[in-house]
């Protein structure tokens, strides 16, 4: 030890590097998410890596892998949960299988406006925040999906128009929504959207304008209906005993860039919402929005859905709808 301490010495490195605690060396924390790079979610999440990595002084640096290159979307949660990544993305609806409150932004026209959806984030966070603080979680920020648009390969004027279609289903609202229209609803995930497109595994969805142009829709579906059925968020959590190993200062600086980064999500949304639906015009396809009686009938699907959804919820599920509605 003493030859390395002469030969440190020697080369005029700092000895002091030795002996710094573990939470006050310079760390990396990989940051696995679903969804393509070009995605405004994951270019948010590129920012808010940038901004981690300026406020820290480079203490803490933040990777992102997207595409699903690091684990599968419904994989992501439980990595964090374990500890193989201490941070990670994750569309909130596919956690509707442990607990309804992680639910409440995908059930179709409950909200479906960004004024609806952030008046539903301001009652869904506090729930949402004590389930996943019970897990070993905390929530950094979410971003909400521009509004949901139905794409499909003909017209569809009404829910009959949809019967028989092969419509993809990511959780067991979209699912349960395929089968009340009666359409055959197939699970597939973001990562493997675009290759059932090609393969005809599915002919329809209900996805934002932002996803159809990740799937490049235009060259298997030729029409998106604009009907704005609901907002999903994704959220960005972190392991709770990673976070709580940072010391104070790196602690204060990931939660500043979180509220920066979910601010700029959301503004971001908005944008890529007219944006990417004028990418999908300009590569033929039809965009327009829902017949009166499309929406209408799509409006009865969905309250039939929050019913059915409401019989089964968990509490803190209830006390979201229930606080929204207030």
């Amino acid at each position: 030890m003493g030859f390395v301490k002469s030969l440190l010495a020697g080369t005029g490195l700092a000895l002091s590097v030795l002996s710094l605690p573990v939470n006050a060396q310079a760390q990396t924390w990989d940051l696995p998410s679903a969804y393509a790079p070009a995605n405004f979610h994951t270019v948010n999440l590129e920012k808010f890596a940038a901004g981690v990595k300026n406020a820290t002084g480079g203490k803490l640096v933040i990777k992102v892998h997207s595409g699903a290159s690091l684990y599968k979307a419904t994989e992501i949660k439980r990595a964090v949960q374990t500890g193989q990544v201490p941070i990670g993305e994750i569309l909130m609806t596919l956690l509707s299988n442990e607990n309804s409150v992680f639910a409440a932004d995908g059930l179709p026209f409950l909200a479906n406006s960004y004024e609806a959806a952030r008046k539903l984030a301001a009652v869904q966070r506090p729930q949402v925040e004590k389930v996943l603080d019970a897990q070993g979680l905390k929530l950094l920020f979410w971003v909400p999906w521009p509004p949901q648009g139905l794409m499909a390969p003909k017209e569809i004027n009404g829910v009959a128009d949809m019967a028989g279609l092969n419509f993809r289903a990511y959780d067991k609202h979209t699912a349960r929504l395929g089968e009340l229209v009666k359409a055959r609803p197939v699970t597939i995930q973001a990562a493997e959207v675009a290759q059932a497109l090609a393969t005809g595994k599915i002919n329809s969805l209900i996805a934002s304008a932002q996803s159809a142009t990740d799937y490049k829709a235009w060259e298997s579906l030729k029409y998106f209906y604009d009907v704005q059925a609901w907002l999903p968020k994704n959220m960005v959590i972190v392991n709770k005993a990673s976070f709580n190993a940072l010391d104070k200062a790196t602690q204060d600086a990931l939660l500043a860039e979180a509220r920066k980064a979910e601010e700029a999500g959301w503004a971001a949304s908005r944008e890529t919402a007219e944006a990417t639906k004028k990418i999908l015009a300009t590569n033929g396809m039809k965009v327009q929005p829902g017949s009166d009686k499309l929406v209408a009938e799509l409006g009865k699907v969905g309250q039939q859905m929050l019913e059915d959804w409401l019989s089964e919820a968990s509490p803190e599920g209830k006390a979201v709808v229930s606080a929204y509605r207030k």
